[in-house]
């Protein structure tokens, strides 16, 4: 069996009085998948009170743009073609392919997978036509029920913590093998099949993929934050994530991927925060200046102390004692670290003997 393109004129003109059967399917919304074709026999039809399952020699099958039809033949595919246009069904001919979008992949699930025969003119006893629907499949909504854990790392001030995160949003799929897809997916199904019956597992195995996906983003120093920043590197990420279930097993491949929000728990958001501000000090200059304007603060509560601005100045020496630290040390701690940055010499306390980088050694004050 085969199909033979036909020109316009032909279905139009000779092949209007001949043609027996007229397969056809009508626009598919988003919500159908697949769905059975629907016959219309013609004035000279003989096959008025036969089988809708059998097609007739020299029947005529219609294929619109974004659809993809297949023969299935004894419940096995026997023929592909995802070309818009008019085909005449010739029963004596070889199984012809017609992918003109779909690819190679196609025509290797078709050979490995379909039935690659000929009846040599007889019919078969069970013969449908199937109209898949190749269009982007929008309007998939996910929501992580259960917090995601997701790692915050920083580099810079060296925070690697793991918190808990919950998102959602809507992605976009598209059947990108349809062989695969009926045959793993919806086989023999009796009308139409629906992305209802399907939606609950992928949103199940989306949002399980999802969590490695995090991990591999969360390594990049990418905030969880950023995320909605991020949405077509993560579509990237969760097809090879999801391509041995989707693609290699249903066909099917995610074309985008949203996030409408990402939230985490208050208490992560200001633990976050409150590390970020202590890192700061690490940097000498940065607690100098901090120190510098705490001491200026406490100064000016010291002059309106109420027990005197002695009493306010004597409480104030005490805790600039139990410090530990002073803002001469600090911002000396600081230039000392900017100079090696540098590759010079800092200063050096006393009269220990310090080399230069100019080559003159056992120097002992602050410069060569």
């Amino acid at each position: 069996m085969g199909l033979i393109r036909a020109a316009a004129e032909s279905v139009k003109g000779i092949f209007a009085d001949q043609w027996k059967e007229y397969f056809y399917c009508e626009a598919m919304d988003a919500d159908v998948l697949l769905r059975k074709g629907m016959k219309r026999v013609g004035k000279r039809g003989s096959n008025r009170k036969g089988s809708d399952n059998l097609i007739s020699d020299g029947s005529v099958i219609a294929v619109n743009e974004g659809q993809c039809m297949i023969i299935v033949d004894q419940g096995r595919i026997a023929e592909v073609c995802d070309e818009a246009g008019e085909f005449i069904y010739d029963a004596s001919g070889e199984p012809s392919v017609f992918c003109q979008d779909l690819g190679e992949s196609v025509q290797r699930s078709f050979e490995s997978l379909g039935r690659r025969f000929s009846f040599g003119g007889d019919t078969g006893k069970d013969q449908r036509v199937y109209f898949i629907n190749l269009k982007e499949i929008p309007g998939n909504k996910y929501g992580t029920a259960n917090p995601i854990p997701y790692r915050i790392v920083d580099r810079n001030i060296g925070l690697d913590l793991e918190i808990s995160i919950r998102c959602h949003g809507e992605y976009s799929y598209r059947i990108a093998d349809p062989v695969l897809f009926y045959t793993n997916v919806c086989a023999n199904a009796q009308e139409e099949y629906r992305r209802q019956e399907l939606e609950g597992q992928m949103r199940s195995e989306l949002l399980t993929a999802l969590q490695t996906v995090f991990a591999r983003i969360a390594q990049q120093g990418i905030r969880y934050y950023q995320l909605a920043a991020h949405t077509e590197e993560m579509a990237g990420e969760l097809n090879r994530e999801l391509s041995e279930k989707w693609m290699q097993t249903r066909g099917i491949e995610i074309v985008s991927f949203g996030i409408s929000g990402v939230k985490a728990p208050e208490e992560d958001e200001e633990m976050i925060k409150q590390l970020q501000r202590s890192a700061v000090f690490r940097d000498p200059g940065m607690a100098a200046a901090a120190l510098t304007g705490a001491q200026a603060e406490a100064m000016r509560a010291a002059a309106s102390n109420t027990g005197g601005a002695m009493m306010g100045f004597a409480g104030m020496n005490m805790a600039s004692q139990a410090g530990g630290m002073d803002v001469k040390s600090l911002y000396e701690m600081d230039r000392e670290d900017r100079d090696r940055q540098q590759g010079q010499a800092g200063p050096v306390l006393g009269d220990t003997a310090w080399d230069c980088v100019c080559g003159a050694k056992g120097n002992t004050g602050k410069f060569c």
